[in-house]
């Protein structure tokens, strides 16, 4: 049996991150939760946390989101969260929250509330301030943390909660027990799809986590191909067809790798290749649902004109160019032109 692909544990928590802001807050840091004025939508700031990383001279990025928020006393306030999510120890996390936050401080002059959750295996870690004293000077910044290994022992409550980071919860810690067990990690990512699928969940919300499951929980491929067809099997004997088609995520999941490898390592190649891969496995509308689902993660809202317009085009290359345009594209408004262009061009 061939080796898994690593675990991928950063894109599914950057993506529910973004998808479920409110949940996540609630979930782990229920003293947070209350101050925000949910009736105004929380902002996501990735070009502002861009500016913040660019600044913060301090090597590897741990910083993932950045979000806006408005609290209940009418206040701005920036929620900067750290999730240190790749199972190793970092003896400078400390001090790098505390440089990113008094750069986002310093840039734009807002309160930060700096939040982090520790996925890595080390029970003992538990970086939680930063501080130093010289002169008569003491700095000191404090800020809350969760922990995953400890939710090992509320597994039960896990298991009967609905909040999407439950589910994440859970992924996250059944990928790190089964490391090097692909049987032992097929069964429990089985478990946990079983149960997303009964727990009652808003059908987009399936397909959510699932995706985000899937992405974290990688098995050896010919694991993967049964127990795609296991889920098939399920869904087709309880006549709940909620999931997209295993063929269709399939050939996503090859453009959706090319596109975080050539990001991370700045590679347009290994973008392009990914692309390649991903549309030589699928037809048109994967095509079109791949430039949708950057154009999402991107800007999180997609008007349905360009819904409507990407939806018309049968052309993969036009499709193509408008996905690398897509992921490197400044705003929706210059890719609307862009767009345009490519329409009036055909």
């Amino acid at each position: 049996m061939s080796e898994p692909p690593a675990a991928n544990y950063d894109t599914p928590w950057k993506e529910a991150l973004q998808q479920y802001f409110e949940p996540f807050l609630s979930f782990f840091f229920p003293k947070v939760h209350p101050l925000i004025d949910w009736s105004q939508q929380p902002e996501s700031l990735d070009k502002e946390l861009e500016q913040i990383l660019r600044q913060a001279d301090s090597g590897e990025r741990i910083a993932d989101k950045l979000f806006k928020v408005w609290l209940l006393d009418g206040k701005i306030t920036w929620v900067l969260i750290h999730v240190e999510v790749q199972s190793q120890y970092k003896s400078d996390f400390a001090k790098r929250i505390y440089q990113y936050s008094y750069r986002a401080f310093d840039l734009y002059e807002q309160p930060v509330i700096s939040l982090a959750v520790l996925g890595d295996d080390r029970a003992t870690w538990r970086p939680s301030d930063y501080s130093y004293k010289l002169g008569g000077c003491k700095l000191k910044l404090k800020f809350p943390i969760v922990k995953l290994l400890d939710y090992q022992a509320k597994w039960q409550d896990l298991e009967e909660s609905t909040n999407p980071f439950a589910m994440m919860t859970m992924a996250h810690l059944t990928t790190m027990m089964t490391l090097g067990k692909p049987q032992m990690r097929q069964q429990g990512k089985w478990d946990l799809v079983r149960r997303l699928l009964e727990k009652g969940y808003h059908q987009e919300d399936i397909r959510k986590l699932f995706r985000a499951i899937d992405w974290m929980m990688t098995l050896p491929e010919e694991l993967q191909q049964s127990f795609e067809e296991r889920l098939n099997r399920y869904q087709q004997e309880r006549q709940m067809p909620l999931l997209s088609n295993m063929e269709v995520r399939a050939m996503q999941r090859g453009i959706e790798q090319g596109i975080e490898q050539g990001i991370e390592q700045g590679i347009e190649q290994g973008i392009e290749q990914g692309i390649e891969q991903g549309i030589e496995q699928g037809a048109v509308q994967t095509a079109r649902e791949s430039v949708l689902e950057v154009l999402t993660v991107r800007f999180e809202v997609v008007p349905p004109e360009v819904i409507e317009a990407i939806n018309q085009i049968e052309d993969i290359l036009v499709l193509k160019q408008l996905h690398r345009q897509a992921i490197a594209i400044n705003s929706m408004v210059e890719f609307q032109q862009l767009l345009s262009q490519s329409q009036s061009d055909s």
